[in-house]
């Protein structure tokens, strides 16, 4: 998409000739002749750019330099006049200006000018998004895996990736959606630009526009500045919606409009901002059924899913177990100072025998645990064992379903729904740890987060 810049000068001549340069250089480019037509522009669109004139018939540059500051901090502007002193270049520069320009200017001053202050801005705008993007850096894992499951997945993700399609992942907890989105931006023609995740089920309602679309100084109680939200810290890049499923009905309907129209407006403003950004959504619920339920938006499905990729969950890749352990050992046994850490023969077959409700995400947390507690250099069976992992083998006993702590505690229950079990297994550790949500959570290999939505979803939050 298109960078816009915004001319304000009383001068036509001085307009025609910027208008004519930038054009040249593919930038879409408004033009006003006087201060208050200006702000009339900024009130309604959003700008990459501004050059201004610092005598206007109407209001002063310097002044309107301070209010377009006050709307935007983060606009860069260039200053351009024929009465320019160093008093004045100063004054510009004290109240934000970018540059400074004298009339008159060359063609090649003017291209200069204005590709140092957007290289700036771009700049600003990605010291932005790392000093507030406090998460996991996933990309330094690799999606790893050699089965026919996996090699599917690698093959949906490289034809992905070479078109701009909205795509929604599905699957359940665990099984690496966030790495599958980031992979996907990664062999993009976007992979120069920002990758941006927003974990939804985390955004409260009242705050979720201004995570979003940002919002202007004085929107609300607290907006002591403005703030870019998530689609413009995208810009030009990919944004990752997390969770998709746990937003309301209300909220739906906003994101609908911004991905649609490619179009945001700051929390307190009126200003249409354009934004081009890729956009991948995630979640580990039934959307259709969600849908039929009247709890999600037929139209947003419809939206989001261009392009549908299922994660296959770790019990229906067993043959990458043993590699996915062996990778996890050697980063933890690194992490941790534990040099030598090695699984011995027995203990990989336990691995592969367990069932892994917890998906990778649990087998990852199962390796740090043991990297951290083994005894020795070799990890073996009793160790496994330790850890919490035992083979899915036994006999299945009676219980009282609504009783998690009389289950079986490894038993298969052939005859039951996978759901049911996860749910009696989930409410056992609860049990055992006395209703401790954190301690559960690390048992089960899962956050806390992930073990709250299936509260949620069991109706037992």
């Amino acid at each position: 998409m298109q960078e816009r810049i915004l001319i304000v000068d009383d001068d036509m001549a001085i307009r025609d000739g910027c208008v004519q340069t930038l054009k040249r250089m593919d930038y879409e480019v408004s033009e006003a002749a006087a201060g208050e037509e200006a702000m009339s522009l900024l009130e309604r669109y959003e700008y990459d750019l501004i050059l201004l004139d610092l005598k206007m018939p109407d209001i002063n540059g310097l002044t309107l330099l301070s209010r377009i500051k006050e709307k935007d901090s983060l606009v860069p502007v260039i200053m351009i006049t024929a009465y320019g002193t160093i008093h004045n270049a100063v004054e510009a520069m004290r109240l934000g200006a970018t540059d400074f320009l004298s009339k008159p200017f060359e063609p090649d001053e003017l291209r200069m000018a204005v590709r140092r202050a957007l290289d700036a801005r771009r700049l600003t705008i990605e010291n932005i998004y790392l000093k507030e993007e406090l998460r996991k850096k996933e990309g330094d894992v690799k999606l790893i895996g050699q089965s026919q499951p996996m090699r599917t997945l690698m093959e949906q993700i490289r034809r992905v990736a070479n078109t701009d399609s909205t795509v929604l992942i599905t699957g359940e907890s665990g099984t690496g959606k966030g790495l599958i989105a980031r992979r996907i931006h990664e062999l993009s023609q976007r992979k120069d630009n920002a990758f941006v995740s927003v974990d939804c089920s985390t955004l409260v309602p009242t705050l979720f526009e201004s995570e979003l679309f940002g919002h202007v100084k004085g929107a609300f109680t607290g907006a002591s500045g403005a703030k870019m939200g998530k689609f413009e810290l995208a810009n030009r890049g990919t944004l990752f919606l997390d969770e998709i499923g746990n937003i309301n009905l209300e909220l739906q309907a906003k994101l609908l409009k911004a991905v649609e129209e490619k179009e945001i407006t700051r929390v307190g403003s009126n200003r249409l901002t354009k934004v081009d950004v890729r956009i991948i959504a995630a979640t580990n619920q039934d959307l259709k059924k969600a849908v039929q339920q009247g709890a999600f938006r037929e139209d947003l499905y419809f939206r989001l899913n261009v392009v549908a990729i299922k994660t296959p969950p770790l019990r229906e890749r067993r043959e990458d177990i043993a590699l996915l352990a062996h990778y996890f050992l050697r980063i933890f046994s690194e992490k941790h100072d534990r040099p030598g850490l090695y699984l011995t023969q027995e203990a990989v077959g336990l691995l592969e025998e367990y069932s892994w409700p917890g998906n990778v995400r649990e087998l990852e947390n199962t390796m740090e645990r043991l990297a951290i507690f083994s005894s020795g250099p070799h990890i073996d069976r009793e160790d496994v064992e330790l850890a919490g992992i035992a083979a899915q083998k036994g006999p299945v006993q009676e219980e009282d379903p609504s009783d998690g702590a009389n289950m079986a505690q490894y038993a298969v229950f052939e005859l039951m729904p996978l759901e049911d079990v996860e749910r009696q297994y989930v409410l056992r550790i609860l049990n055992e740890t006395k209703g401790n949500r954190s301690d559960a959570a690390r048992i089960l290999g899962i956050d806390r987060k992930t073990l709250r939505l299936k509260l949620r979803r069991w109706g037992m939050e």
